[in-house]
């Protein structure tokens, strides 16, 4: 899989990081910018935005995130994908102070595509 082939937006659904595991559905748009990094913009629950910048190797693309919280403090997190195929990213991510002992999940599927179903 080639870095230009990600860009585009992606229909998500995860897992938070913790016990409960509770889950979440949104969106994500990747771009690239002029240096060819991956930018990205995650809008959860309709309600909730994310931004990212990161970057593409071997079919991993690694995007550390950030977003202002319910109260007002800024969290900050990596996210780590594994591209199946140009429409399909199955990642984990991680909080600065989310709970060590649960990592997050999500997959996204790019729109438009035809999804798979991969277990």
């Amino acid at each position: 899989m080639q870095l230009t082939q990600l860009p585009g937006t992606y229909n998500i659904t995860g897992r938070n990081q913790d016990q409960e595991a509770a889950t979440y559905k949104g969106t994500l748009e990747l771009t690239l910018d002029h240096n060819n990094r991956i930018n990205a913009k995650w809008t959860i629950n309709n309600s909730q935005e994310q931004l990212g910048t990161g970057f593409f190797k071997d079919n991993i693309l690694v995007i550390n995130f950030n977003y202002i919280g319910d109260d007002d403090a800024i969290y900050k997190g990596v996210v780590v994908y594994k591209c199946i195929t140009q429409d399909l990213l199955d990642g984990f991510w991680s909080e600065k102070h989310g709970n060590p002992l649960y990592l997050g999940e999500e997959r996204c599927f790019r729109q438009g595509a035809q999804q798979e179903v991969i277990n």
